[in-house]
């Protein structure tokens, strides 16, 4: 029997890889919080959907080896909008 969670999950799991988004930009998007999101891409997904669950861990590896970089281009901007 397929469970709304395992649903939710995969759809997540799918729009992740699509968009290449994080974890946040998910949450926003399915209207849940961004630890029900990891909790799906991380936990549940691997009992339903372990192929999925393994491209979206390559995903998420990677938006957390560039969190600093975008994290940087947040601060500059910020600061370029209060200077300008």
């Amino acid at each position: 029997m397929i469970k709304d969670t395992d649903i939710r999950c995969r759809e997540i799991g799918e729009y992740i890889i699509k968009t290449k988004s994080t974890v946040r930009q998910a949450a926003k998007v399915f209207g849940v919080s961004k630890s029900t999101v990891h909790m799906d891409v991380t936990k549940r997904l691997i009992e339903t959907a372990p192929l999925l669950a393994k491209e979206v861990d390559k995903v998420l590896q990677e938006n957390k080896a560039e969190r600093h970089i975008r994290g940087g281009m947040a601060t500059k901007e910020k600061y370029l909008k209060l200077k300008g």
